[in-house]
Order: C-alpha cells, then structure tokens, then sequence
C-alpha cells in the first residue's frame, strides 16, 4: 500500500507522522524501549498535541531481535497469534543511555539512535544489513480514518529480495507490490493463495512481519531504496534475522515459526488423480490403474477429486453410492495392489449435507455478528465454513476424516481455505481480519493431526493449497490451478522456489497444467519436471492426465522419469531431512546454493533437487532450454555430456530429456528399484562417482529402517578409494567421466553390472572397500 505520491508528497487525504528524534531510551527486559516525538522537543510543551511512537527492541534468539513499533497501546491483544518458538534465556548484551540504546543476540546488533533525528540500525557481522533511517517509520491516518503503522527498511545498492509465500511473477520480489491476503487467484496474477510475511535478501538478513492479517509491502517499488511494510492498527511488530547465507536464514525462521516434519516414503512416488469434472466410477479408476500396469508405469497412490462424494453435498464425507457401491472393499483391493488412497477435501460444508443441520445444531459453523451462520453460494449451495477455533468442531470435523481412514483412506488433498469472511465472528473471539489467513493454518493442522492421531506420525501427510506462514509444518503443498502452457510451466516453477524460499520445504503441482487440456509437447515436458520436484501428481479439471492419452513419446517419457525419481530415493531421502533439521526445501533456487554467485540471483527458471542435481526445465516446443551454470564443470546424467565452463549454455533437448545435471566431484547415490519410492534403499545401492576430485567427499544414505550408511570417496592423485561404513548390505560404485573412455551412463536403466564398472569389483556384502586405479 502505498502513501505518498512521489518521495515529497503524501496521498491525497493521509496524513502520515514520522519520529523526529530519539527522546529517551530505557532497559527493558532482554533489549530497550525508544520514545521518539513526531516532532522536534526543544522546549517545555513542544511535545503537546504531538503523536509518540514507542520502539521496543529485544532479543529472541542468537540472531534474531523482535521490533515493536507502537502508537497508542490501549487497544488490547487480538487473536489469532503465529505460534512461535523464542529463546526466553537468550544469551544477550544491551545498553540504554540519554537518546542511544543498542541490544545485541548473537552476531546481530540493533541500535537506535538520533538526538536529532531518528534511526534504527541493523548491524551482522560487523556491517550494517539494513536501516530504519528518518521518515522510514510512520503512523498513517487514511481518509476514511483507518489507521497503519509502516516500516522501510534500507536496501543497498544491488541487494534483491526474496520470499513472501508462492508467488507466480519474477522471484525477486524487487519492483513489486505483494498484498499478503490469501486468495484463489489462480497462478497467472499477483493473487497468492500462500502468503507469508516473510522475506530475505541477498545481504545476509530476513524479515519476519509477525501479523496474521493483511500486510502490504512495497518491495522498492513506492521507494526504490527500501522495503516497506505496513498494517491496519496501532502496532506494527516485526523480526529481524541475520544469517549470514539465505540457508543460515531459512534455518533461523524456520526454527522460529515451525519446521516440516519428514513425509512417508510412498508419497514420493507418482499420484494419479481422477482430474476435477471427468466422469469416473470404480470402474474408470480400476481401468486407470491397469493401463498403468499394463504399460509398466509404477503408481504410489491413486486419487479421487471432488466427485467421489455426491454433487451438492461436499463436504458429506460420504461416498457416492452410484459410483461406489462399496468403498471398503474397493479401498482394500487397492492396498493389496500396493497403493495408498487420497481424497479431495475442503472446510466447507454445503446446506444439502447432512453434517450441515448437525454442524448449525450444534454451533461449529462460523456465525455472523447476529448468530446466525455465515452462508453463501459460491462453491457449494448454501455453504458454510467450519469454525476450527472451535475445539468442539474441530474434533467434529477431524472425527469425520477418521471414520474414512478406517474405510481405507490413506491421505487427504485438502483443497480451498483462502477464500475466509471477515463480516463475521468466531467462537474464541479472534478478530476476523486476523483470522483470513490464518484459516489455512488451523485447516491444514486439524486434518495433519487426523492422520498422525489414526495412522501415526510417520504416516501423516496432505497435498495442501492454501497456507500461511507456519504452515510449512503440514506438508506437502501444491501450486494451484495452472494452464496447459509452456508459460504457465515456467510461472509455477517460480511459485515453487518463491514458496521454497519463504520456509516450505515440500511441493507439487499439476503437471500438464490444470485447466483445460495440454497438447502433446507441453504435457511431456511438464512430465519430468513434475517427476523431478520433490512431490508429484498427474492432475487436471475436465480431462484425464494418463500419459497414454498424450502419445506413445508421453508414455516412455513417463516410464523413463517414474523409474528416475524412484531410484533417486536413497538420494531424496538423504536430503529430505535438511528440510526438518535446518528448514532448507528440497526444490531449491539456485541462490541458496550458490549465495555468492551474483550471476544466480534473477535465476529462476531451473532449480536444485537437493544440493547436487541441477535441474533445467523445457519451456519450449522447439527443446531450446537455456541452463546457467554457477561453477565449471558438470555431467549430464541422463547423457554423460560434459560440460566444462561455468555460465549460461544452451541446448536443444528432445522429447525424451532435459538437462539434468551434476558438479564435478559429485557422488550419487542411485537406488537399485525402479518400480517404486519405498524400498530399503541401501540394498544393492549404486554410487555414481563422478569425475572425483582430489581429496575426500563424505556422503551419507538413510536406511529405509533407520539409520545411515556413510561411503567415503578419497582421491589421491590417480587412485580413488570408496570405504563404506553402517551398512552390511551390497552396494556399487560406478566411475563416471573420468575421461572419455571411463564415461559409464545409463543412470535410468537397470542397475549397473559388473562388466559396467571402470576399474575394480562389485562388492560382497562384507566388504567395505572398493579401489579404481585411473588411467
């Protein structure tokens, strides 16, 4: 939201007061409060008829400071508040004196300071990262008389800006206006239905806006030096967090807001969905999964959209009897062929269910101001929301999704949540306007939870639309309702990496576009794309996404990347607990690899799966793909090519590829089973080692039971040395590209042999070392 017109002028009817000087500075707890005038206090009665703005700095955390920045404080605390994890015996330093106060956590160090005028600095590793500098911070009077408090902090010449939830334009969110107000947009506009007020920038800090309700930024866009955030109200609170590197950042926030928990090892594998509008029965979904089998294309889990319930009644919960005269059994038969089971859900209950009367009987549905429920068309008939700050309702709602986990259900696709009323009142008293985004956290946690508490922990997941910040702690989260087009390809990419970069360590998204009905080109291309993210899920609105419908190309396309993503698992799996233990996403932006490589920061059509595969998707018909390389040297591994020098290349790929690439020195560890993600994945593991470089390279496999396998690669002049330790299981190592006449490839076909190694032998499953000698 914007307030001035050009950088002298206020809008037109606002009146905006900006802290003139610091006038006092005391202790306070873990930091100090600042008393800063709107106007200069020279003399007795200056200060009369003036605004004061209150600053209260303290540390949380080792690098992390909370900001308050107040005017009248009379207004009590509303609810609902971001669950957050703070250190209360955080180890700090703070001073307060006359006009100057400073508190340190860590390396970060905030001071204030301005006799004169007033500035709140930010300072890292012994440099400044950002400024509150004169007239950043104001208090807003609009028109109509609503009230905001703004911040702008500095940017330094150069310094981008990242995050703020999944959002389909450019990831540098520099130049951009971001409304933080989930809403079912689409991915073709600036409407997000994952907002996060959160952010991180390229000089070595993120901001954590720590407000529920509608948040505005100008992100150098109202002022092309400074990020400016502002809110409804009379407080503005905020968190600053120094990392140095975008991984440190991420680690920090997301130890702050809540981390994702790992994620069951079938979900790896391929969802087939029903698609939206499509007629189906059990008959049409049996056809699906014997075409399936018959043409050798592995599945993990078979879906059902809205229509497996009864038109007009969703959500009854309730199976259509026309189309399944027997979900029990239906629901086993699918187990005994090895899949798990999802259903689409939402909050919303439409006035034909049956849960409708029993919901407004018994108070869980959300009510307006005069008691009545809170209704409309839209959607379903007479629908209403569930009022999860109810925990009667909750437990109403969450018994609802046990009762169909006993038939057989296995996960829930918990669609919608953006779309929240604000003329309206909930059971605990939480003010409206808060509670528009954060609607999609409660939703998403109390269908998380009828999961972990029916199937445990360890079997718990949903494919998510809308979130909010925190709610990376429910995965997984996919990207929304796309096009078939290239176009619409590459801008869900970038919600991706947007979305990976504001704390979401899981995603998917409907590969070959959601609406309408991808031509050939664009549905094998998306193909491998979606098999290369870290979930990944056929899905469509009014027509069928089974590969065979695409061509004879779709299918070994999609045999070809099913059988990849499945034997990468010793290598996902590896790097999936990075999102639980440092908050680091699997689908990665380049910058968070390469923080230092400046050619990386507007990158944004390719991506790390993990640390060590680059991945560049085909946004063309023609295969032209452009890959920016931020180092020299890296094999292709679906074709052994090499390429040796850093920056951007292009390539014209086929059909059947795309690049997918790995650094020089990599070791890989590839899985020996193809037709599935949930193996025990160091059993027959074969490690690509490719192009080793001097010295030792460490890599670690998890253990489908537990526990990892650790393989240490040393190389000393022309001899490589692998010793492996933790595993009694037989493995492989494979010297790839060592020189032309060492190239071994062939990572998507069957395990390697024997007779396929460059030097050495295949191991026995007691022995612990294996030797090549190069040249």
């Amino acid at each position: 939201m914007k307030f001035t017109e050009g950088y002298w002028v206020k809008k037109q009817g606002f009146t905006v007061e900006h802290p003139r000087q610091v006038q006092e500075v005391v202790p306070s707890g873990a930091g100090f409060v600042a008393y800063s005038p709107t106007r200069v206090v020279r003399r007795h009665g200056d200060e009369l008829d003036s605004p004061m703005v209150t600053t209260t700095v303290e540390a949380v955390a080792a690098d992390i400071v909370r900001v308050r920045v107040e005017h009248f404080q009379g207004a009590g605390d509303s609810t609902p508040h971001f669950p957050l994890t703070v250190d209360p015996e955080v180890a700090h330093t703070a001073q307060a004196e006359g006009s100057t106060g400073s508190v340190r956590a860590g390396d970060l160090e905030v001071s204030v300071a301005g006799a004169d005028q007033y500035t709140l600095t930010f300072r890292g590793g012994g440099r400044t990262l950002t400024s509150a500098i004169p007239r950043s911070t104001g208090l807003v009077t609009a028109p109509d008389g609503q009230v905001y408090v703004h911040e702008q902090l500095t940017l330094a010449v150069g310094e981008s800006v990242y995050g703020l939830g999944e959002r389909f334009g450019p990831v540098v969110r520099n130049g951009q206006s971001v409304e933080i107000w989930n809403d079912d947009g689409g991915t073709a506009t600036e409407h997000a239905y994952k907002n996060v007020p959160f952010y991180f920038t390229t000089a070595g800090y993120g901001v954590f806006i720590n407000h529920p309700e509608h948040v505005s930024l100008e992100v150098a866009s109202e002022i092309n030096t400074r990020v400016q955030f502002s809110v409804p109200g009379q407080q503005l609170e905020y968190f600053v967090i120094y990392g140095p590197s975008p991984k440190d950042i991420l680690r920090k926030y997301t130890a702050l807001t809540g981390r994702a928990p790992q994620v069951p090892a079938w979900s790896y594998g391929l969802w087939l969905s029903t698609s939206f509008t499509t007629d189906y029965s059990e008959a049409t979904v049996n056809g699906f999964v014997d075409k399936m089998e018959e043409l050798e294309l592995p599945l993990s889990v078979i879906h059902f959209d809205c229509y497996w319930m009864r038109p007009s009644h969703w959500c009854d919960f309730t199976w259509d009897p026309q189309k399944f005269s027997d979900p029990e059994g239906m629901l086993a038969r699918y187990h005994d062929r090895g899949l798990k089971v999802c259903v689409w859900i939402n909050p919303y209950i439409g006035q034909r269910s049956h849960l409708f009367a029993e919901g407004m009987k018994h108070g869980y549905l959300l009510k307006r101001a005069d008691g009545t429920v809170r209704q409309w068309d839209h959607w379903q008939s007479g629908m209403a929301w569930v009022d999860f700050t109810n925990p009667a309702a909750r437990q109403w709602w969450k018994d609802e999704l046990k009762k169909l986990m006993r038939q057989g259900v296995d996960a829930f696709k918990t669609d919608f949540g953006e779309r929240v009323p604000t003329d309206v009142v909930w059971h605990d008293g939480s003010d409206p306007q808060r509670m528009h985004n954060y609607y999609s956290y409660l939703y998403n946690q109390a269908a998380y939870e009828a999961i972990a508490e029916e199937r445990g922990q360890d079997e718990a997941i949903v494919f998510a639309r809308a979130a909010t910040a925190g709610g990376q702690a429910f995965p997984v989260h996919w990207g929304g309702d796309s096009e078939p087009t290239f176009v619409s390809m590459a801008e869900t990419l970038r919600g991706g990496l947007s979305l990976g970069m504001s704390g979401f360590g899981y995603w998917s998204h409907d590969m070959g576009g959601f609406e309408g009905t991808p031509n050939d080109e664009v549905f094998i291309r998306w193909f491998p794309f979606g098999m290369l993210s870290s979930h990944s899920r056929l899905h469509g609105s009014h027509s069928y996404r089974v590969p065979w419908n695409y061509g004879e190309t779709a299918v070994e396309v999609a045999r070809r990347f099913i059988a990849l993503k499945n034997r990468l698992m010793p290598y996902l799996m590896t790097h999936a607990q990075d999102v639980t233990d440092a908050g680091v996403p699997l689908m990665r932006h380049t910058i968070l690899e390469h923080p230092a490589d400046l050619g990386a920061v507007h990158v944004d059509t390719q991506y790390f799966l993990g640390p060590d595969l680059l991945v560049a998707p085909v946004f063309t018909e023609s295969g032209d793909v452009d890959v920016y390389l931020p180092t020299d040297g890296w094999t292709d591994i679906l074709t052994g090519d090499h390429l040796p020098t850093r920056g951007w290349v292009r390539q014209v790929h086929d059909l059947t590829t795309l690049p997918v690439l790995v650094p020089d020195g990599t070791v890989l560890p590839i899985g020996a089973t193809t037709d599935r993600p949930d193996y025990d994945w160091c059993d027959g593991l074969n490690l690509y080692l490719v192009r080793p470089q001097e010295g030792t390279r460490t890599v670690r496999v998890r253990h489908r039971s537990g526990g990892l396998a650790e393989f240490c690669v040393t190389r000393d002049g022309d001899e490589v040395t692998v010793t492996a330790t933790g595993t009694q299981r037989p493995w492989h190592a494979v010297l790839v590209g060592h020189s032309p006449s060492h190239l071994v490839a062939g990572t998507t076909s069957d395990a390697p042999t024997a007779s396929e190694l460059t030097s050495g032998t295949v191991l026995s499953p007691h022995d612990n070392t294996l030797i090549f000698r190069l040249g």
